[in-house]
């Protein structure tokens, strides 16, 4: 049976993760809900500069994002992957969309896990799908 890891850390900013159990569960179980298995994931939290680095270097994209996925999964239903995501984005993106910096933070968090559950943003469509699975798993978290 396959290792089911959620781990979270920072890179290069003072950041911790409030309510780490609560997010686990609540990943492991949309996971669970898309019929997939939760396998090892991590998450890092950086800044907008390290993001940037990382998007110029494997994505030849010269512009701020809020999050980077990269998919390791390699068993088909099981998913696993390196989710980076700039807690500076986080900050502005919630100002911006005048939301909390959690409710924020959690969107991507989920983002992050639908890509990796085979979901896209790219286009009118997928965009509009990719945010109403947002907005199901956040309005099914319960903490």
């Amino acid at each position: 049976m396959a290792k089911e890891r959620i781990l979270f850390h920072s890179e290069g900013i003072p950041f911790v993760l409030k309510q780490k159990g609560e997010i686990r569960k609540w990943i492991k179980a949309t996971i669970a809900n898309e019929n997939q298995r939760c396998g090892d994931l991590s998450f890092i939290f950086c800044s907008d500069d390290y993001l940037l680095d990382m998007n110029i270097r494997y994505l030849n994209h010269d512009t701020l994002t809020d999050i980077i996925t990269f998919d390791n999964s390699e068993q088909e239903g099981l998913i696993e992957g390196d989710i980076f995501i700039s807690i500076d984005r986080i900050k502005d993106n919630a100002s911006s969309f005048n939301t909390s910096e959690r409710d924020e933070l959690h969107r991507v968090i989920i983002h992050g896990i639908l890509h990796l559950l085979g979901y896209q943003d790219k286009g009118k469509e997928h965009k509009a799908n990719m945010t109403a699975k947002e907005n199901q798993y956040l309005r099914a978290r319960t903490f």
